[in-house]
């Protein structure tokens, strides 16, 4: 079966999506080139099939940006990526909604708390934007940090999720 790719229309900008069925395997802001590339090898391989919404997925990112924002912790995903970043990105994945976590704590969520540079490397890393909610993870302190897409995108979504 072909993996599905669909472009989701949001108020930050086309969100290009990679699907196993209702399976996320990747998401970004970028470009379709760049989603590809952070696949499997396995995945890479295997053939594409254009859509223009994937089942179940397209439906709760509309219910997400309609204010459910709760919805996309419905969005099962997966993605590659070395142990500790997988941790790191299951503990964003517990970030409630309206609330952030420091590179710090997020380092100690997922079972290191001296590795907060591989904290923010799991950040830069994950392939499944806004779902995977890496935009939740700021520094002690409050201040934004990074973004790979933007700080202003960043700010948007911590501000519709009430965080700001």
């Amino acid at each position: 079966m072909p993996l599905l790719f669909a472009s989701h229309k949001t108020p930050i900008g086309v969100l290009n999506l990679i699907a196993d069925q209702d399976l996320l395997l990747g998401a970004n802001l970028s470009t379709q080139k760049a989603l590809r590339e952070s696949l499997s090898l396995e995945d890479y391989e295997r053939e594409f099939k254009e859509v223009k919404r994937i089942p179940v997925v397209s439906d709760l990112l509309d219910d997400y940006f309609d204010g459910d924002i709760s919805a996309i912790n419905s969005i099962k995903v997966s993605q590659p990526g070395a142990a500790f970043s997988q941790s790191a990105w299951k503990a964003m994945r517990k970030v409630v909604p309206g609330k952030t976590l420091s590179y710090a704590d997020l380092a100690d969520r997922a079972g290191s708390p001296a590795a907060v540079r591989a904290a923010g490397s799991a950040c830069a890393k994950n392939a499944i934007v806004l779902v995977v909610p890496c935009h939740r993870i700021v520094k002690t302190g409050g201040a934004l940090g990074n973004y790979a897409y933007g700080l202003n995108k960043k700010e948007w979504l911590l501000r519709f999720e009430g965080a700001l």
